[in-house]
């Protein structure tokens, strides 16, 4: 990972930043931990969801309690492309408008929670890693899935539509 800073020795506030990217990165090589993207980025993302009742799912160990749970988890990968942002996470918020609706809902981060999205996507087999992406298990099983070529380029209504009728049938 590179990252480029062009710093003006005038201006401490680039120093600054300079200085607590610098932490940052040594923190992360430090747990092994190396982000794609900032968290100040991808939080507002992450709130769309938690917001309305998801629970973020940070490591690989988070993922298997989840999917070990009885009933309906709806795991949501979240990403930062245009089709997360104009197609998932609204037609999922609209999918819980619905009478049946998964017992828990859960969400990883593509690109900054890894191996918790790795281990997420290892349960989605045989289905090919996408972001975003949308699954629903019933008591650990995988029931239905949307990768990204389902979301991209269609509403949220449409999407919401598609989940709303996968509720109907496993969420009862």
């Amino acid at each position: 990972m590179f990252f480029v800073v062009i710093c003006n020795h005038k201006n401490s506030k680039k120093i600054t930043q300079v200085v607590q990217m610098k932490k940052l990165l040594s923190l992360c090589c430090k747990q092994k931990q190396i982000f794609m993207y900032p968290y100040e980025l991808v939080k507002p993302m992450i709130e769309d969801l938690t917001r309305i009742g998801f629970e973020e799912l940070k490591t690989p160990e988070t993922v298997r309690e989840a999917l070990k749970r009885k009933g309906t988890t709806l795991v949501v990968v979240n990403s930062v492309c245009g089709c997360a942002a104009g197609n998932a996470r609204p037609g999922v918020a609209m999918s819980l408008k619905n009478i049946a609706k998964p017992d828990h809902l859960t969400t990883v981060f593509a690109g900054f929670d890894r191996e918790a999205t790795q281990e997420a996507r290892h349960h989605m087999l045989p289905f090919p890693p996408s972001s975003p992406s949308i699954a629903l298990f019933k008591d650990g099983e995988l029931v239905h899935m949307l990768e990204r070529h389902h979301i991209e380029g269609r509403p949220a209504e449409i999407i919401a539509e598609n989940l709303k009728q996968a509720y109907d049938e496993f969420c009862k």
